[in-house]
């Protein structure tokens, strides 16, 4: 009996004994070393992430194949560790889900094949998961809402709104023409002189100066566009930068923070409005790094308040890139019966509709 034969044996046992599924997952997409094993797609027994944030600081960024090299030492330590703390075992383990992209392509391969060689050891499925899907279902997971939904996605290498019909149909409404949101936070921390991850000192920044001093464009696009820019506003901001050094100034950083972040989520919150208005749907969820950003939240709250419509976010830690998420949106796809095969390979720049469309085993 194969693989597949013993999987599928596995898989219908479990089904017809009403077994509450057990799944561990996996996420390497890019710096965080992380394991979860979450019960019935809502209950975590367990998320361990192992941060390289440190190691990268002094690059200003994360170094591909230092993660690479990080992931291959922490993999089985981080997987250990999260079966411990659910107090679990490998035989206990219904599937095993792994992000297989978007990402760094050898930081996504380190974990699938430690995920591979699971699923082939112990005959369990394979559940290949989308990145952003799995911020998408960290709402899911923590506060239980439900599609229909729209998702903002605000990350370091994404900014989307994306309708979320069912758990099996997703629609891109928007998206970057150029730099994602958290890669613009970045890139302005660097040119201001602050550390890696620059992103949440920025948005510390930004609750400290006068919201009057500094005024930076907003890239609104043609009307009725969903699309983002921010590649004009990170230019604006260097420019603002290098011009007052070459007089001699000195620009207070509160006061760049507060104007950078003013003009970031002023788009971003009235976008999301018009997507709101444009599909009729009453529910948003904010997903990725940077929907821990409290002016976001704060802005975006007041406006939901104000258009009658529910936004929900993760808790922070839930935000960054945590396996639990993996395993949420694994979860409808076990349900389904639909796996992946071990010819399971890294995808850098996997899109949601890929991964919807993409190949998978039926059980």
């Amino acid at each position: 009996m194969g693989w597949i034969e013993r999987v599928r044996k596995k898989y219908h046992e479990d089904m017809q004994a009403g077994r509450t599924p057990l799944i561990l997952a996996v996420e390497t997409s890019c710096d965080e070393t992380s394991a979860a094993v979450v019960r019935g797609g809502r209950e975590i027994l367990s998320n361990v992430i192992s941060s390289q944030a440190a190691i990268h600081k002094r690059f200003g960024g994360v170094v591909p194949e230092v993660a690479s090299r990080r992931h291959v030492e922490n993999v089985t330590r981080v997987i250990e560790e999260a079966l411990e703390q659910a107090q679990v075992t490998l035989q206990d383990v219904s599937a095993i889900a792994v992000t297989y992209g978007p990402g760094l392509v050898g930081a996504l391969l380190v974990g699938i094949a430690a995920a591979k060689a699971i699923a082939y050891a112990c005959s369990i499925p394979l559940i290949g998961v989308q990145h952003i899907a799995g911020h998408i279902y960290a709402n899911v997971l923590s506060d239980g809402v439900e599609p229909p939904l729209l998702a903002l996605v605000v990350s370091g290498g994404h900014t989307e709104i994306v309708y979320m019909q069912s758990h099996d149909h997703f629609e891109f409404l928007g998206r970057t023409r150029d730099d994602a949101v958290g890669e613009a936070y970045d890139k302005v921390a660097r040119a201001m002189g602050l550390e890696y991850p620059g992103g949440p000192i920025l948005d510390r920044l930004a609750q400290e100066g006068d919201p009057n001093a500094i005024e930076f464009p907003r890239a609104w696009l043609e009307e009725g566009s969903f699309d983002f820019s921010f590649s004009g506003l990170k230019s604006a901001v260097l420019n603002a930068l290098h011009n007052a050094e070459q007089r001699g100034d000195v620009l207070r950083k509160e006061d760049v923070a507060t104007g950078f972040q003013a003009s970031v989520v002023d788009v971003l919150v009235e976008k999301t409005v018009g997507a709101v208005k444009k599909t009729g749907v009453k529910k948003v969820v904010v997903a990725g790094g940077v929907a821990a950003n409290q002016g976001l939240r704060t802005r975006l709250t007041a406006r939901a308040a104000e258009e009658g419509f529910r936004v929900t976010f993760p808790p922070l830690s839930l935000c960054t890139d945590n396996a639990a998420m993996i395993a949420a949106a694994a979860f409808p796809l076990y349900a389904r019966g639909e796996f992946h095969g071990l010819e399971l390979n890294a995808i850098a720049n996997l899109s949601i509709t890929d991964w919807m469309n993409g190949k998978r085993i039926q059980f």
